[in-house]
Order: C-alpha cells, then structure tokens, then sequence
C-alpha cells in the first residue's frame, strides 16, 4: 500500500502533464456546467455556461458558425453578417479576382446589398444541438470483436440512429465520435448554402506580413473578411436565389470596444480541426524527426519556386496566391511544431509516462503489454508513411499529374456506357478544366515537376515507387529533365485547347487514347501503387493502431480518475479558455501581449510585398484619425495573444471577454507553440487573434463602410 501511494505521488510530482493545466483543452459546449464553469468564473468569467451553450434559449452557439469546410465564424449582426478571417475566405476573394478586379491587391467593399457576391459551393453550418449517443452506437459492440467486426457494427448502429433521428427534424444530423471511439455523441445541425462577399480589406492588410510573419509574434495583420449569410422567406437554409433575404439569427454577438488587458479572462468558440494529445511517444517521435523533415523539405522547395514566379509577374502572383499560402501555412507549422516539442523535450516526457503507465498496468492484462505493441506497429507502419507522404507531397505536387487523375471516371467509360452519364462527366470535367486552367501557370509547374520527381525518384527505394518513375531510369537514363520534358510535350492536360479538343465528341476511342497521356499514366500509376502496395497495409496497421489507441485512452482515463480529460477536436464545436498574456520564447526574450498600428509603419517596406502598407492607412496614422476605435493608451492595437488552446479549424473563430463580448478574431498561433496539437505547454502556447478594435476601424475609417458598423451591437 505505501508503494503505491508513493507511486502516485512520484507521478503527481513529476508528470503534472497528467493533470489539466489552466489555459488547456478544447471542451465540449454542453458539459460546461458540469466540468468546467466552477473554473472559468474562477478565472474571471461573469456569463454562465447556458449563456454559453442552450437549447433552451438563445445562447452564444446560435452566432457561431464553422465557415467553409475548416475554418469559424461569428454572426455580428441580426441581419445575418458575419466575421471570420482574412484567409479562411481568401480563395472566394481570390475566385472573384482578376487583373480588371484585383480585389485580393485592393479590397473589395459592397456598398449595398446588391453588390455582394455570392460564392458556390461555400456553406456555413451551425449547430443546434449535441446528445449523448454512446450506449445506442455501442449497442452489440464486445471487445472480442475484431477492429473491421466492431467498425461494422457501429456503422450500421449509427446509420439506424440517424435515420430514427432525421424523422422528427428538419436538420442535418451526424454522429462523432469522442475519445477516439470511446464516446459518441449526435450532433443536429443547420446547413446555410448562400454565403455572399460583404467586405475584405486589401492584402496588404489582412496578410500583412505575408508567410514571413505567419505564425509569428509580434503580429501586425489585419485578417478580417465580411460575409452574410442569405435564407428564403422562412429564415431558413436555401440554395442561391436573388430572392433570398438576409438571415435573422436567434442571437447575434455584441462587440466591445474595450479592448484586451493583461490577465483578463478570454474564452475562445470554435471549430478546432484536429489534434492528438493523447499519442504514443513513438508517433510523436516520428512525426517530428521522420516525416515532418521530409514534408518540410519537398514544400521548401515548391515555394522557393512559387515565390521565384509570383515576384516577376503580377497575374501569376493572383493566380498562385492561395496555392501559395496553402503550401506555405503547413510548411511552417511542421517546422514550429517539431521544434516546440523538441525545446519541451516532448518525446522525453511521453515516455516517462509510458514508464509510469506501465508500472500501473502490469496488474492488469488488457493493458500490461500495450506500449511495447505500440512500438512495434509503428516501426511497421514507417514505411508505408513515407510512401504516402512521398506521394502526396511530391507526385501529386506537380499540378499536371492532379489534374489528370481527375479524368480517372472519364478514361473508363466503355461502349455500355450511358450517354446521360457521359454528359455528366463531361460537364463536370469542363468545370474542372475551366477552374484549373484560370490558375494555371506551366513554366512554373515544369519546374517544380523537375524538383519534386527528382526528390520522389531518389529517395524512394526502387520496390517502394509508382512504376512510372522507373521509367526515368529505363528510357531516361536517370534524366529527370528529360523524363519532365517528355511528359509536358506530350500531355494532353497543358492546355485548355487541347483539353477542350480531347472532350469534343467524347467517345470510347477517346477515352482509350486518353489512358496514353503520359500525365495520365503518371497519376494513373500513382493511384495503383497506393491502391495496391499501400494502401491496405496502411489501412490495416491503422486498424491496429486505431483499437490501440482507444483501448490506451481509456486506460489513460481509468488510471487517472481525478483528471478532467478533453477529447481530441474533430472539427465539432468547442470551447477553450484562458487568460490574456504575454510569454518568452527564449533566453532574454519577452513578449507583451499586443502589437499597435505604430509597429505595421516600424515594419513598412515598399520594396517587399508582404511589408508594402496602404497609403489610406498611412493617412489614417499621420493624422491620428482613429474614430472611437483607439485604446486608451491613444494607440490603435491590431493583435494580442492569450493562452487559448486553440488549432487548424478555430482560424476566424470569435475570442470573448468575461461579459461574451466579442474582443477579437483568432487567426493564429505563436510558432513556438505550434506543437499544442500534440501536446500543450503553459509557457508558450499563445493564440493570436485580430483586436476587434482595428477590424471595426479598418471597415469605418478605412473602406468607409460605416453602413456595416451601423448594423452591429457595440458596447462601449
């Protein structure tokens, strides 16, 4: 007995990971009450957690929205306007640019309601209501099943669950697992489908700072955008129609104009992607000193390329824009986060707990061998990894060989094949040439071809590889060049012309020719070689892996009952909380807690884009002209940061006051603290966000759209 007490206490005292740290987790809305609202009035909060989260009243979650299909945004208004980020809607902003109407360069304000323009396919869902599903999805589920019997079984329990529950509601309805697999709950939701462009500042405002600043603190970028939400007649979800009127939400959010003081309590709303707080140290280990490097490097070189592009011409630059902050933005993540958990010795730790958990589960066999299983499946999986990261990273970068895999369904249709489907793929594939082509630039796709292949060619072993990078090496004679050269001469996929030429008069000879266009080979080769070298292992050790994992998290929880666990996010809305604060990154190095308007003229450049500032907001500055928008320090504060766990996912997500008043917008994190998705640490974990302050002056005193200022509720 005193063994074991003081085995407690040695991992109490020197594992306090294993207890929640203030500031950590992503929570689940409707259990605030129960786990976590005692904390957070503690902290400072003055609402409650119905105020939060109800289905019984209006609350806070009937303005919060996941925007698009990964990132947050917030209702500002009772006539359906909406704030997220800059970025999260940067590709319909970009989708409506031209070198005529450059908006991503110059803004874009609508002046009224009719010039605001509508996007396809962009969606905003809201959630009206969670339930605890668990026992009825686990229903005939026994630990002696196997991982593909139980999987089975779940689906079929889930889809009997959602169809009772689609009967009595007129809303979308889905099941998420919690825990992995160790909890479920059914989410009720509403799908908005007209989503129209109301206002974005110009780049060089919401991406000042461009990827050079990206995940970095001090901040100085303004990224903000405005859209509003459209519905028919009945205030419900309708398709596009120049009859739909603006949405009338059950609650809008009240801004404030306070501002964010040090220490004040801050609570953050959103739709966090994914994380994996509760890996096995051998995943962490490999992610961060095997496939992230190699990530890290086949991106380096792709943007090195873009940049070297984009800076000679402006309508490659329009054209590469979001492809580039998309490459750029997990580029420079996977950097941060290995060296994050480098600097907290984060491997380390994890097997220290893995020697205390052992220690604990030896008493108990389900548990007793379960790390030195881990250890095992993932020295097995290394390989099969690395083929898919090789795969995605440098095969599908080259543009040419993506776009062609998207002609697969085309290239089988035979003589039985119906004419009305033909047409449906034909149609389809005109879209896709149309939108593919408008962004296309083939010098700059040739040379990133000749970079990545190369990249793809040397370093996997000659079994591991697509068979049609044998060909470099059997007609090539290990000439890269040569092997690019050929492939883009010879492609159909180069042009629109010769796209537009081939889908003429679409027939079964033409779709035996196209199964010869090399780029059509290479994607062709591609997909079989993870369809049939890898993707079933990878799929079957995932199987392993999977059950592992959740058996592990439920002994995690079993072994430490006074812990209050979060599930990992999963793209469902939660909460988290902290405080505002600044934090140092390094020896003799602090940070304060918010930037000022002073630091984007410190940080001015004309000569490098991402550092150019607007003369209007030059004007602005000279003259002081800050309207009600200035701190009481007389400055305009642009960004702060707190201790919010926050991930991909909470990008435009709305940050709180202790009133739930908005203060701000989050649209990043603090490079140094970027390895919170694996695990979290106090000291440096910061999530960036937007003052509130400056997004309102931008909008008023900026683009002189006071029209959408007058529809907001502002707290002084």
């Amino acid at each position: 007995m005193k063994k074991n007490t003081f085995l407690l206490f040695t991992f109490l005292l020197f594992f306090p990971f294993g207890l929640l740290i203030a500031g950590e987790g992503m929570w689940i809305p409707m259990l605030l009450e129960r786990l976590n609202e005692k904390e957070m009035r503690e902290m400072g909060m003055k609402i409650t957690a119905e105020d939060i989260y109800s289905i019984n009243q209006a609350s806070i979650k009937d303005a919060i929205v996941m925007f698009g299909g990964g990132c947050t945004g917030e209702i500002v208004s009772n006539q359906g306007l909406l704030l997220t980020n800059h970025h999260c809607g940067y590709g319909a902003i970009q989708r409506h640019s031209s070198l005529e109407n450059d908006y991503l360069t110059n803004g874009f304000w609508a002046m009224s309601r009719e010039e605001e323009l509508p996007n396809e396919n962009l969606n905003a869902t809201m959630l009206m209501e969670m339930k605890d599903v668990t026992n009825a999805v686990l229903e005939g589920v026994s630990d002696n099943m196997t991982e593909s019997e139980r999987s089975k079984k779940i689906t079929e329990n889930k889809k009997s669950l959602i169809e009772s529950a689609k009967k009595d509601t007129e809303y979308h309805v889905v099941i998420e697992d919690f825990f992995i697999g160790n909890q479920y709950f059914m989410i009720y939701e509403q799908v908005f489908k007209d989503i129209r462009l109301v206002g974005a500042p110009p780049s060089n405002i919401g991406k000042f700072g461009g990827d050079t600043d990206n995940w970095m603190w001090p901040r100085h970028t303004g990224d903000f955008a405005v859209f509003r939400i459209y519905v028919g007649d009945d205030n419900k979800p309708k398709s596009y129609s120049d009859d739909n009127v603006p949405y009338k939400p059950a609650y809008h959010l009240p801004i404030s104009l306070k501002g964010a003081e040090k220490d004040d309590f801050t609570f953050v709303f959103g739709y966090p992607a994914r994380t994996n707080e509760y890996l096995p140290s051998f995943a962490i280990d490999q992610q961060v000193n095997i496939t992230n490097p190699i990530r890290i490097k086949i991106r380096q070189i792709r943007l090195d390329i873009f940049t070297k592009y984009t800076n000679n011409d402006p309508k490659v630059r329009i054209q590469y824009a979001s492809k580039h902050a998309g490459v750029a933005n997990g580029w420079k993540k996977m950097i941060g986060e290995s060296k994050g958990v480098r600097r907290a010795r984060g491997v380390e730790k994890k097997q220290q707990f893995e020697q205390q958990f052992n220690i604990w589960a030896n008493s108990n066999v389900q548990y007793k061998n379960l790390i030195s299983k881990f250890d095992e499946v993932y020295e097995r999986i290394l390989p099969y990894n690395l083929a898919y990261y090789y795969m995605i990273e440098a095969g599908y970068g080259v543009e040419l060989i993506n776009f062609a895999r998207a002609f697969t369904n085309l290239s089988k249709i035979d003589k039985t094949t119906e004419k009305e489907a033909i047409e449906k793929m034909l149609a389809d594939a005109q879209r896709r040439s149309e939108s593919f082509f408008k962004d296309y630039h083939l010098p700059l796709d040739k040379e990133v071809a000749e970079a990545l292949l190369a990249i793809y060619y040397n370093e996997q072993p000659i079994d591991f590889r697509p068979d049609f990078l044998n060909l470099i090496n059997t007609k090539y004679k290990n000439d890269v060049k040569a092997y690019v050269a050929y492939l883009f001469a010879e492609s159909i996929f180069t042009s629109p012309e010769k796209v537009a030429a081939m889908l003429n008069n679409f027939n079964y000879k033409k779709a035996q020719q196209l199964q010869k266009d090399p780029a059509f080979v290479a994607a062709k080769s591609i997909s079989y070689f993870y369809t049939n070298k890898v993707m079933e292992t990878i799929n079957s050790i995932d199987d392993e892996i999977n059950e592992m994992r959740r058996v592990y998290m439920r002994a995690q929880m079993e072994m430490q009952p006074e812990k209050r666990f979060y599930p990992d996010a999963n793209s469902t809305l939660r909460v988290s909380y902290g405080k505002v604060e600044g934090f140092k990154p390094a020896d003799a190095v602090t940070y304060k807690h918010f930037t000022t308007l002073d630091g984007i003229m410190e940080k001015e450049n004309p000569d490098i884009y991402d550092y150019v500032v607007e003369e209007r907001l030059k004007e602005l500055y000279k003259a002081k002209d800050y309207g009600r928008y200035a701190d009481k320090d007389g400055s305009v504060h642009v960004a702060f940061i707190a201790s919010n766990h926050t991930t991909g996912g909470n990008s435009g997500s709305p940050l709180f006051n202790a009133e739930g008043h908005l203060i701000g917008i989050n649209f990043d994190r603090c490079w140094e603290g970027t390895m919170s998705d694996l695990m979290y640490d106090p000291s440096i974990c910061r999530n960036i966000s937007v003052d509130i302050r400056y997004v309102l002056f931008i909008i008023d005193k900026f683009a002189g759209a006071s029209h959408l200022i007058d529809e907001m509720t502002i707290v002084q």
